[in-house]
């Protein structure tokens, strides 16, 4: 049984929301940012980035209470609401790609701690208390953590229903997306919604692994120092944009390698030749069609790899997915990568970049080797979270990526 509640959000004024909305602050490069800075000063990266205001680098938890001060400057000035009532929101984003519409909402911190709310991926310890840290000074959320669930009629039902008023929001931003925002806030309605997610026995995470636990933490130190604790504070939540399997856009990353690790490019085919069966395709972009099928581009020629069936042995549902394929016979042993955190020598690309990315940046001499492969499937992330097994680094590359500061969860 999950926990999926209406909450009231801080959010732009109507006037502003367009302005307000911001990609993730990695997304831009440095000279986008700085004219989304001098230019927009509605924008959410000045909360962010409190220090642009006083052109100075600031960190630590100085940086912290500064976007705090930043943040209470837009309630101030009223470019920041708070809803008056819980709410649900639903959040649409159409691209000339594809379309998404899923829910902004509450999700439980204990449902994350007791596996009701499942992941695939592992986390790193410090970054979790970083943000933990960040999360209890700042006191706000902006960053739902996507989540995802099996189809349901009653739900999608009641979205088309309100999707046929107007939107609260409407904007279109210069990466030629439309963003759309509705408000379910009648009590009869937010009943169904929440009653229908309890009879859901599980969900999963699809991204945002981090936020996930550093939430949990939050919850846990508040819950501790509160002798009044209930249960119902906004500390034992943390914000999601839940949306259906189907709806789910999973993409690879493309690995490339700087070196060889010391072989020559016959040495490296020769080691490859244990584990695969190898096809030069010259010139032409290939990728690759099937599971366990990747592709290789070394030397200026496309290379095709087929995993040998009768050589290798599937134990469970982590060994047959090909970025773990790709990391246990060709990465480690023969490249020598263990860590595909911290290891300098690896870098990866979104898979939905294309394959010419890949091509150039071996040309370049930047790079001797990269490698390609199908994307996982829903169905084989949620395996892999039932088995209570983690993915290696960069095995998922997963849309929708969300705008920051439309709607802000406080604690």
């Amino acid at each position: 049984m999950t926990k999926i509640l209406p909450f009231k959000a801080v959010r732009p004024a109507r006037p502003f929301a367009g302005l307000v909305a911001s990609r993730s602050y990695e997304d831009y490069d440095e000279d986008e940012l700085r004219a989304q800075l001098e230019f927009n000063p509605y924008s959410f990266l000045h909360i962010i980035n409190p220090g642009y205001k006083f052109q100075h680098e600031i960190g630590g938890e100085k940086r912290f209470e500064m976007v705090r001060n930043r943040y209470l400057e837009f309630l101030e000035d009223n470019i920041f609401i708070q809803e008056k009532e819980a709410c649900y929101y639903i959040y649409q984003i159409n691209s000339r790609e594809a379309s998404c519409c899923g829910i902004i909402a509450a999700a439980s911190a204990d449902d994350y701690e007791q596996n009701i709310i499942r992941k695939h991926e592992d986390t790193i310890a410090h970054r979790e208390e970083l943000f933990k840290d960040y999360l209890k000074v700042v006191g706000f959320n902006t960053e739902p953590v996507l989540l995802t669930y099996p189809d349901n009629e009653i739900i999608e039902d009641l979205m088309r229903k309100t999707m046929q008023k107007r939107p609260e929001y409407e904007f279109a931003t210069s990466n030629r997306e439309i963003h759309k925002l509705w408000k379910i806030c009648d009590m009869e309605s937010t009943g169904k919604i929440a009653s229908e997610f309890e009879k859901m026995e599980k969900l999963y995470i699809a991204d945002g692994h981090h936020r996930s636990a550093s939430s949990w933490l939050l919850a846990k130190e508040s819950r501790e120092k509160n002798p009044n604790h209930t249960g119902k504070e906004s500390y034992n939540f943390f914000m999601s944009y839940l949306i259906t399997e189907s709806s789910l856009r999973v993409y690879e990353f493309s690995r490339l390698i700087k070196d060889l690790n010391g072989h020559s490019k016959e040495e490296f085919l020769i080691l490859l030749d244990e584990w695969f069966r190898i096809e030069n395709r010259g010139k032409d972009l290939y990728r690759p069609s099937k599971k366990h099928h990747f592709s290789m581009y070394l030397h200026g020629e496309f290379y095709s790899l087929y995993l040998r069936k009768t050589q290798y042995r599937f134990t469970d549902s982590l060994s047959s997915l090909d970025s773990n394929i790709l990391y246990e016979k060709i990465l480690k042993p023969i490249l020598g990568i263990a860590d595909l955190r911290q290891d300098k020598r690896i870098e990866y690309i979104p898979g939905r970049n294309d394959l010419i990315e890949l091509k150039t940046r071996v040309d370049s001499g930047e790079f001797a080797v990269g490698f390609g492969m199908l994307p996982a499937e829903i169905e084989e992330i949620k395996q892999i979270a039932d088995e209570n097994l983690t993915m290696p680094p960069k095995s998922t590359y997963i849309e929708p990526k969300l705008r920051s500061g439309l709607t802000i969860y406080e604690f």
